[in-house]
């Protein structure tokens, strides 16, 4: 499983003109991508790596009002209780090594792969986050407001 995850100050899905998900101030937004080799044991793992990567700054969300329950000087969602917008997003499997048309053979298919996204999201919500969501293999238009800008790529 792949995950990119951003830090924004703010974000949201919208699909055929209605919002499904949003999000104003600090938090983070994720994309998910399934392997066709993946296992739902890694759903859980890639819970708790999204859910405690320390990619905010406390005095910055101090700043904001926003209480964080740890001394560090970087902190994670799970230390100041920030939401997360979670995107189902196939192509980050995309295999660019041939040609200029990409393929996805990596990528599974909907059948498998929106169970495990899904379990994802469970994860991340048994953890304690407030978890926004799209539709999965609509046609969806995500708006963010990056932060710093902060991307990291996780993978399990």
């Amino acid at each position: 499983m792949r995950a990119v995850v951003q830090r924004v100050d703010g974000a949201s899905v919208s699909v055929a003109g209605s919002v499904t998900g949003e999000f104003d101030g600090p938090g983070l937004m994720v994309l998910v991508g399934v392997n066709v080799d993946d296992t739902s044991d890694k759903c859980a793992i890639l819970a708790d790596k999204i859910w405690k990567l320390r990619i905010f700054e406390a005095d910055q969300l101090k700043a904001r009002g926003i209480d964080v329950a740890s001394e560090s000087v970087e902190v994670a969602a799970a230390d100041a209780r920030l939401p997360i917008l979670v995107i189902s997003q196939f192509t980050l499997f995309a295999d660019t090594t041939k040609g200029r048309r990409p393929t996805w053979l990596q990528a599974a298919r909907g059948d498998k792969a929106e169970p495990m996204v899904n379990d994802v999201v469970r994860a991340l919500r048994d953890l304690g986050a407030r978890v926004e969501t799209g539709k999965f293999g609509a046609d969806m238009r995500i708006t963010q407001v990056c932060d710093g800008p902060m991307t990291v790529l996780l993978e399990v």
